[in-house]
């Protein structure tokens, strides 16, 4: 009882007033999103670094999240993307020897705010039967009408230019299954004398691919 009498308590409030209680595990404050919900077992960091979950509040179906930390091998863009995490409970001892943080140092680190103790099956059977729906999770207040006025003002994701926020700001080369900048020397026009040419037994001896990033997810670009 002590361990949860020294968390912050957090709300979750959804447009159609239904009202969910927990805890912070990492940050404070306040998120509004689209709250969905994601089904994975494992993959948690892909889904918090998935630039798709823009502007939503992602919801994790299996119940302990946390457990295996974070690793720079794991990501799926240079940062977190989505507005807010949910999850049942948090791990906050990770195991695992490419983990280099803990869910919460990283979240925390990005000015992210996770809540636990959320009861996650009620909360996805409401999204999987009405829809993903506004919300707000917050540690700054605990009166549910103004958070539903909040909520309800909020415009949602309809109509919004997304793609400005999670492209990539200037062109980058992926090298070494990795994002780097482009040297002043690098040009898309290098070699491209020869690229696509055939060579004496009919191979190509060069191939390029371009991509235009309007939130390309790293794993795309490792498989091309």
């Amino acid at each position: 009882m002590s361990m949860v009498r020294n968390k912050r308590q957090a709300f979750l409030v959804l447009e159609d007033g239904s009202v969910y209680r927990g805890y912070a595990f990492a940050g404070s404050g306040e998120a509004l999103g689209e709250v969905v919900f994601n089904t994975g077992m494992t993959g948690y960091q892909e889904v918090i670094t998935d630039p798709s979950y823009k502007g939503q509040i992602v919801t994790m179906t299996y119940p302990l999240i946390g457990n295996y930390g974070i690793n720079p091998e794991d990501m799926e863009s240079g940062g977190i993307h989505l507005e807010g995490f949910i999850v049942k409970e948090y791990q906050p001892c990770p195991s695992n020897w490419r983990s280099r943080q803990s869910l919460k140092e990283f979240l925390e680190s990005h000015g992210k705010l996770g809540i636990e103790g959320i009861d996650t099956r009620a909360l996805t059977r409401r999204i999987r039967l009405e829809g993903a729906m506004r919300g707000i999770i917050t540690t700054e207040t605990q009166d549910v009408d103004v958070l539903l006025e909040r909520v309800r003002a909020y415009p949602g994701l309809v109509g919004q230019d997304l793609i400005k926020l999670v492209t990539c700001m200037q062109p980058y080369q992926w090298k070494d299954g990795t994002p780097q900048p482009l040297s002043p020397q690098e040009s898309f026009s290098r070699n491209a004398s020869s690229a696509g040419k055939t060579g004496a037994h009919g191979l190509a001896k060069q191939l390029r691919v371009v991509v235009v990033d309007c939130g390309v997810k790293y794993n795309i670009l490792r498989n091309l």
